[in-house]
């Protein structure tokens, strides 16, 4: 079993930057994936970023650079930098992980509340 706690969230206006944490304690051996989802307010979660144990990582298109994603492996932690936020990105974001093969280690965090004010 994997716990997940995010951190970081909060409030901002328009432009603004938030940088979300996200650490992982218990059988984390298993990681080999550290990902943010969102979901925002009668909306279907979508997918932000994830970052491979190898260095892989990717963005939803959505994020146009704005966001970095940093993996700490030796850790088990994963931050993302948000930058140039806009009130459509105004959700709750959740840190997810997985292993290896597909439908193994994956456990989701309760998730942090980011609201952005125009």
């Amino acid at each position: 079993q994997v716990h997940l706690v995010e951190s970081g969230g909060g409030s901002v206006q328009a432009g603004g930057s938030l940088r979300l944490s996200c650490a992982a304690s218990g059988a984390t051996d298993c990681i080999y994936e550290m990902a943010w989802y969102r979901q925002a307010p009668g909306k279907e979660r979508e997918f932000v970023s994830f970052a491979y144990s190898d260095g892989t990582i990717n963005y939803a298109d959505f994020v146009k650079g704005r966001f970095t994603i940093s993996l700490d492996n030796a850790k088990r932690t994963v931050a993302l930098q948000m930058n140039d936020l806009t009130p459509e990105d105004t959700a709750v974001y959740c840190c997810k992980t997985g292993g290896v093969i597909a439908g193994i280690c994956n456990y989701w965090g309760q998730g942090t509340q980011v609201t952005i004010s125009s």
